[in-house]
This record gives structure tokens, sequence and C-alpha cells, in this order.
């Protein structure tokens, strides 16, 4: 990405940012136990963990699933940018395309944009 991790850390956790980037309103606040929703309500679930500028692990929700499926995402600057690495384990089946999907052709593409 065309930004510092301070800089995408603070898209990935301020609800303003967050909404300039996606288009959507969005609920975000970077505490560890806070809930949040990203996307109008498309995306929610609950803050874990926060390493200010380098890490972000949430719990998404899935209806009824059995299990948590768990989002880390890590920042790496590099050079004048930064990597973003993105985990997302325990996906529903049937949700997983919809989602590797959103990944590249939403989220991470509208959060490029902004940066260009």
């Amino acid at each position: 990405m065309n930004a510092t991790a301070e800089e995408l850390f603070r898209a990935l956790t301020d609800s303003f940012t967050i909404e300039l980037w996606s288009g959507y309103p969005a609920t975000m606040k970077p505490v560890e136990g806070t809930e949040f929703e990203l996307w109008g309500g498309d995306i929610s679930g609950v803050n874990l963990e926060f390493i200010e500028n380098q890490k972000i692990v949430q719990e998404w929700y899935f209806g009824d699933q059995e299990g948590r499926s768990i989002v880390t995402i890590m920042l790496k600057p590099k050079g004048k940018g930064t990597i973003i690495y993105i985990s997302h384990t325990n996906i529903p089946d049937k949700a997983f395309d919809n989602i590797k999907s959103g990944w590249y052709d939403t989220y991470l593409s509208s959060l490029k944009s902004f940066y260009k």
C-alpha cells in the first residue's frame, strides 16, 4: 500500500476514516473488547487485540457458526509504503468465496484507491 503503517492503522481503526475510504457507515474504536461494524453492518464483530501501527486482531461474527472466525491484520513498513498481511481463519464453507473476493475486490481495493 502506498501509505505508512500509521496511516493504515488509522484507516482501519478510526470510524471517520473508515467511512471515507469505504463509503459506508462504520463503528470502530481501537479498544480491545469493543464491538465494531463496517460496510454499514455487513461486517461485524469484536476487537480482540491492537498493537498500534502494527497489528489488529478481530473476531468476525457469522450467525450461528460454532467456533470463532479470526481476522489478523499485520502492517509491515517497506520503503515508502506498507505491506498488509491478512489472515482470516475459520470461515464458513458457504461464505468462503464471497469473503475471499470481498477482501481483494472490495476491502483492499477500496483502501488502495484511497491512498493513490
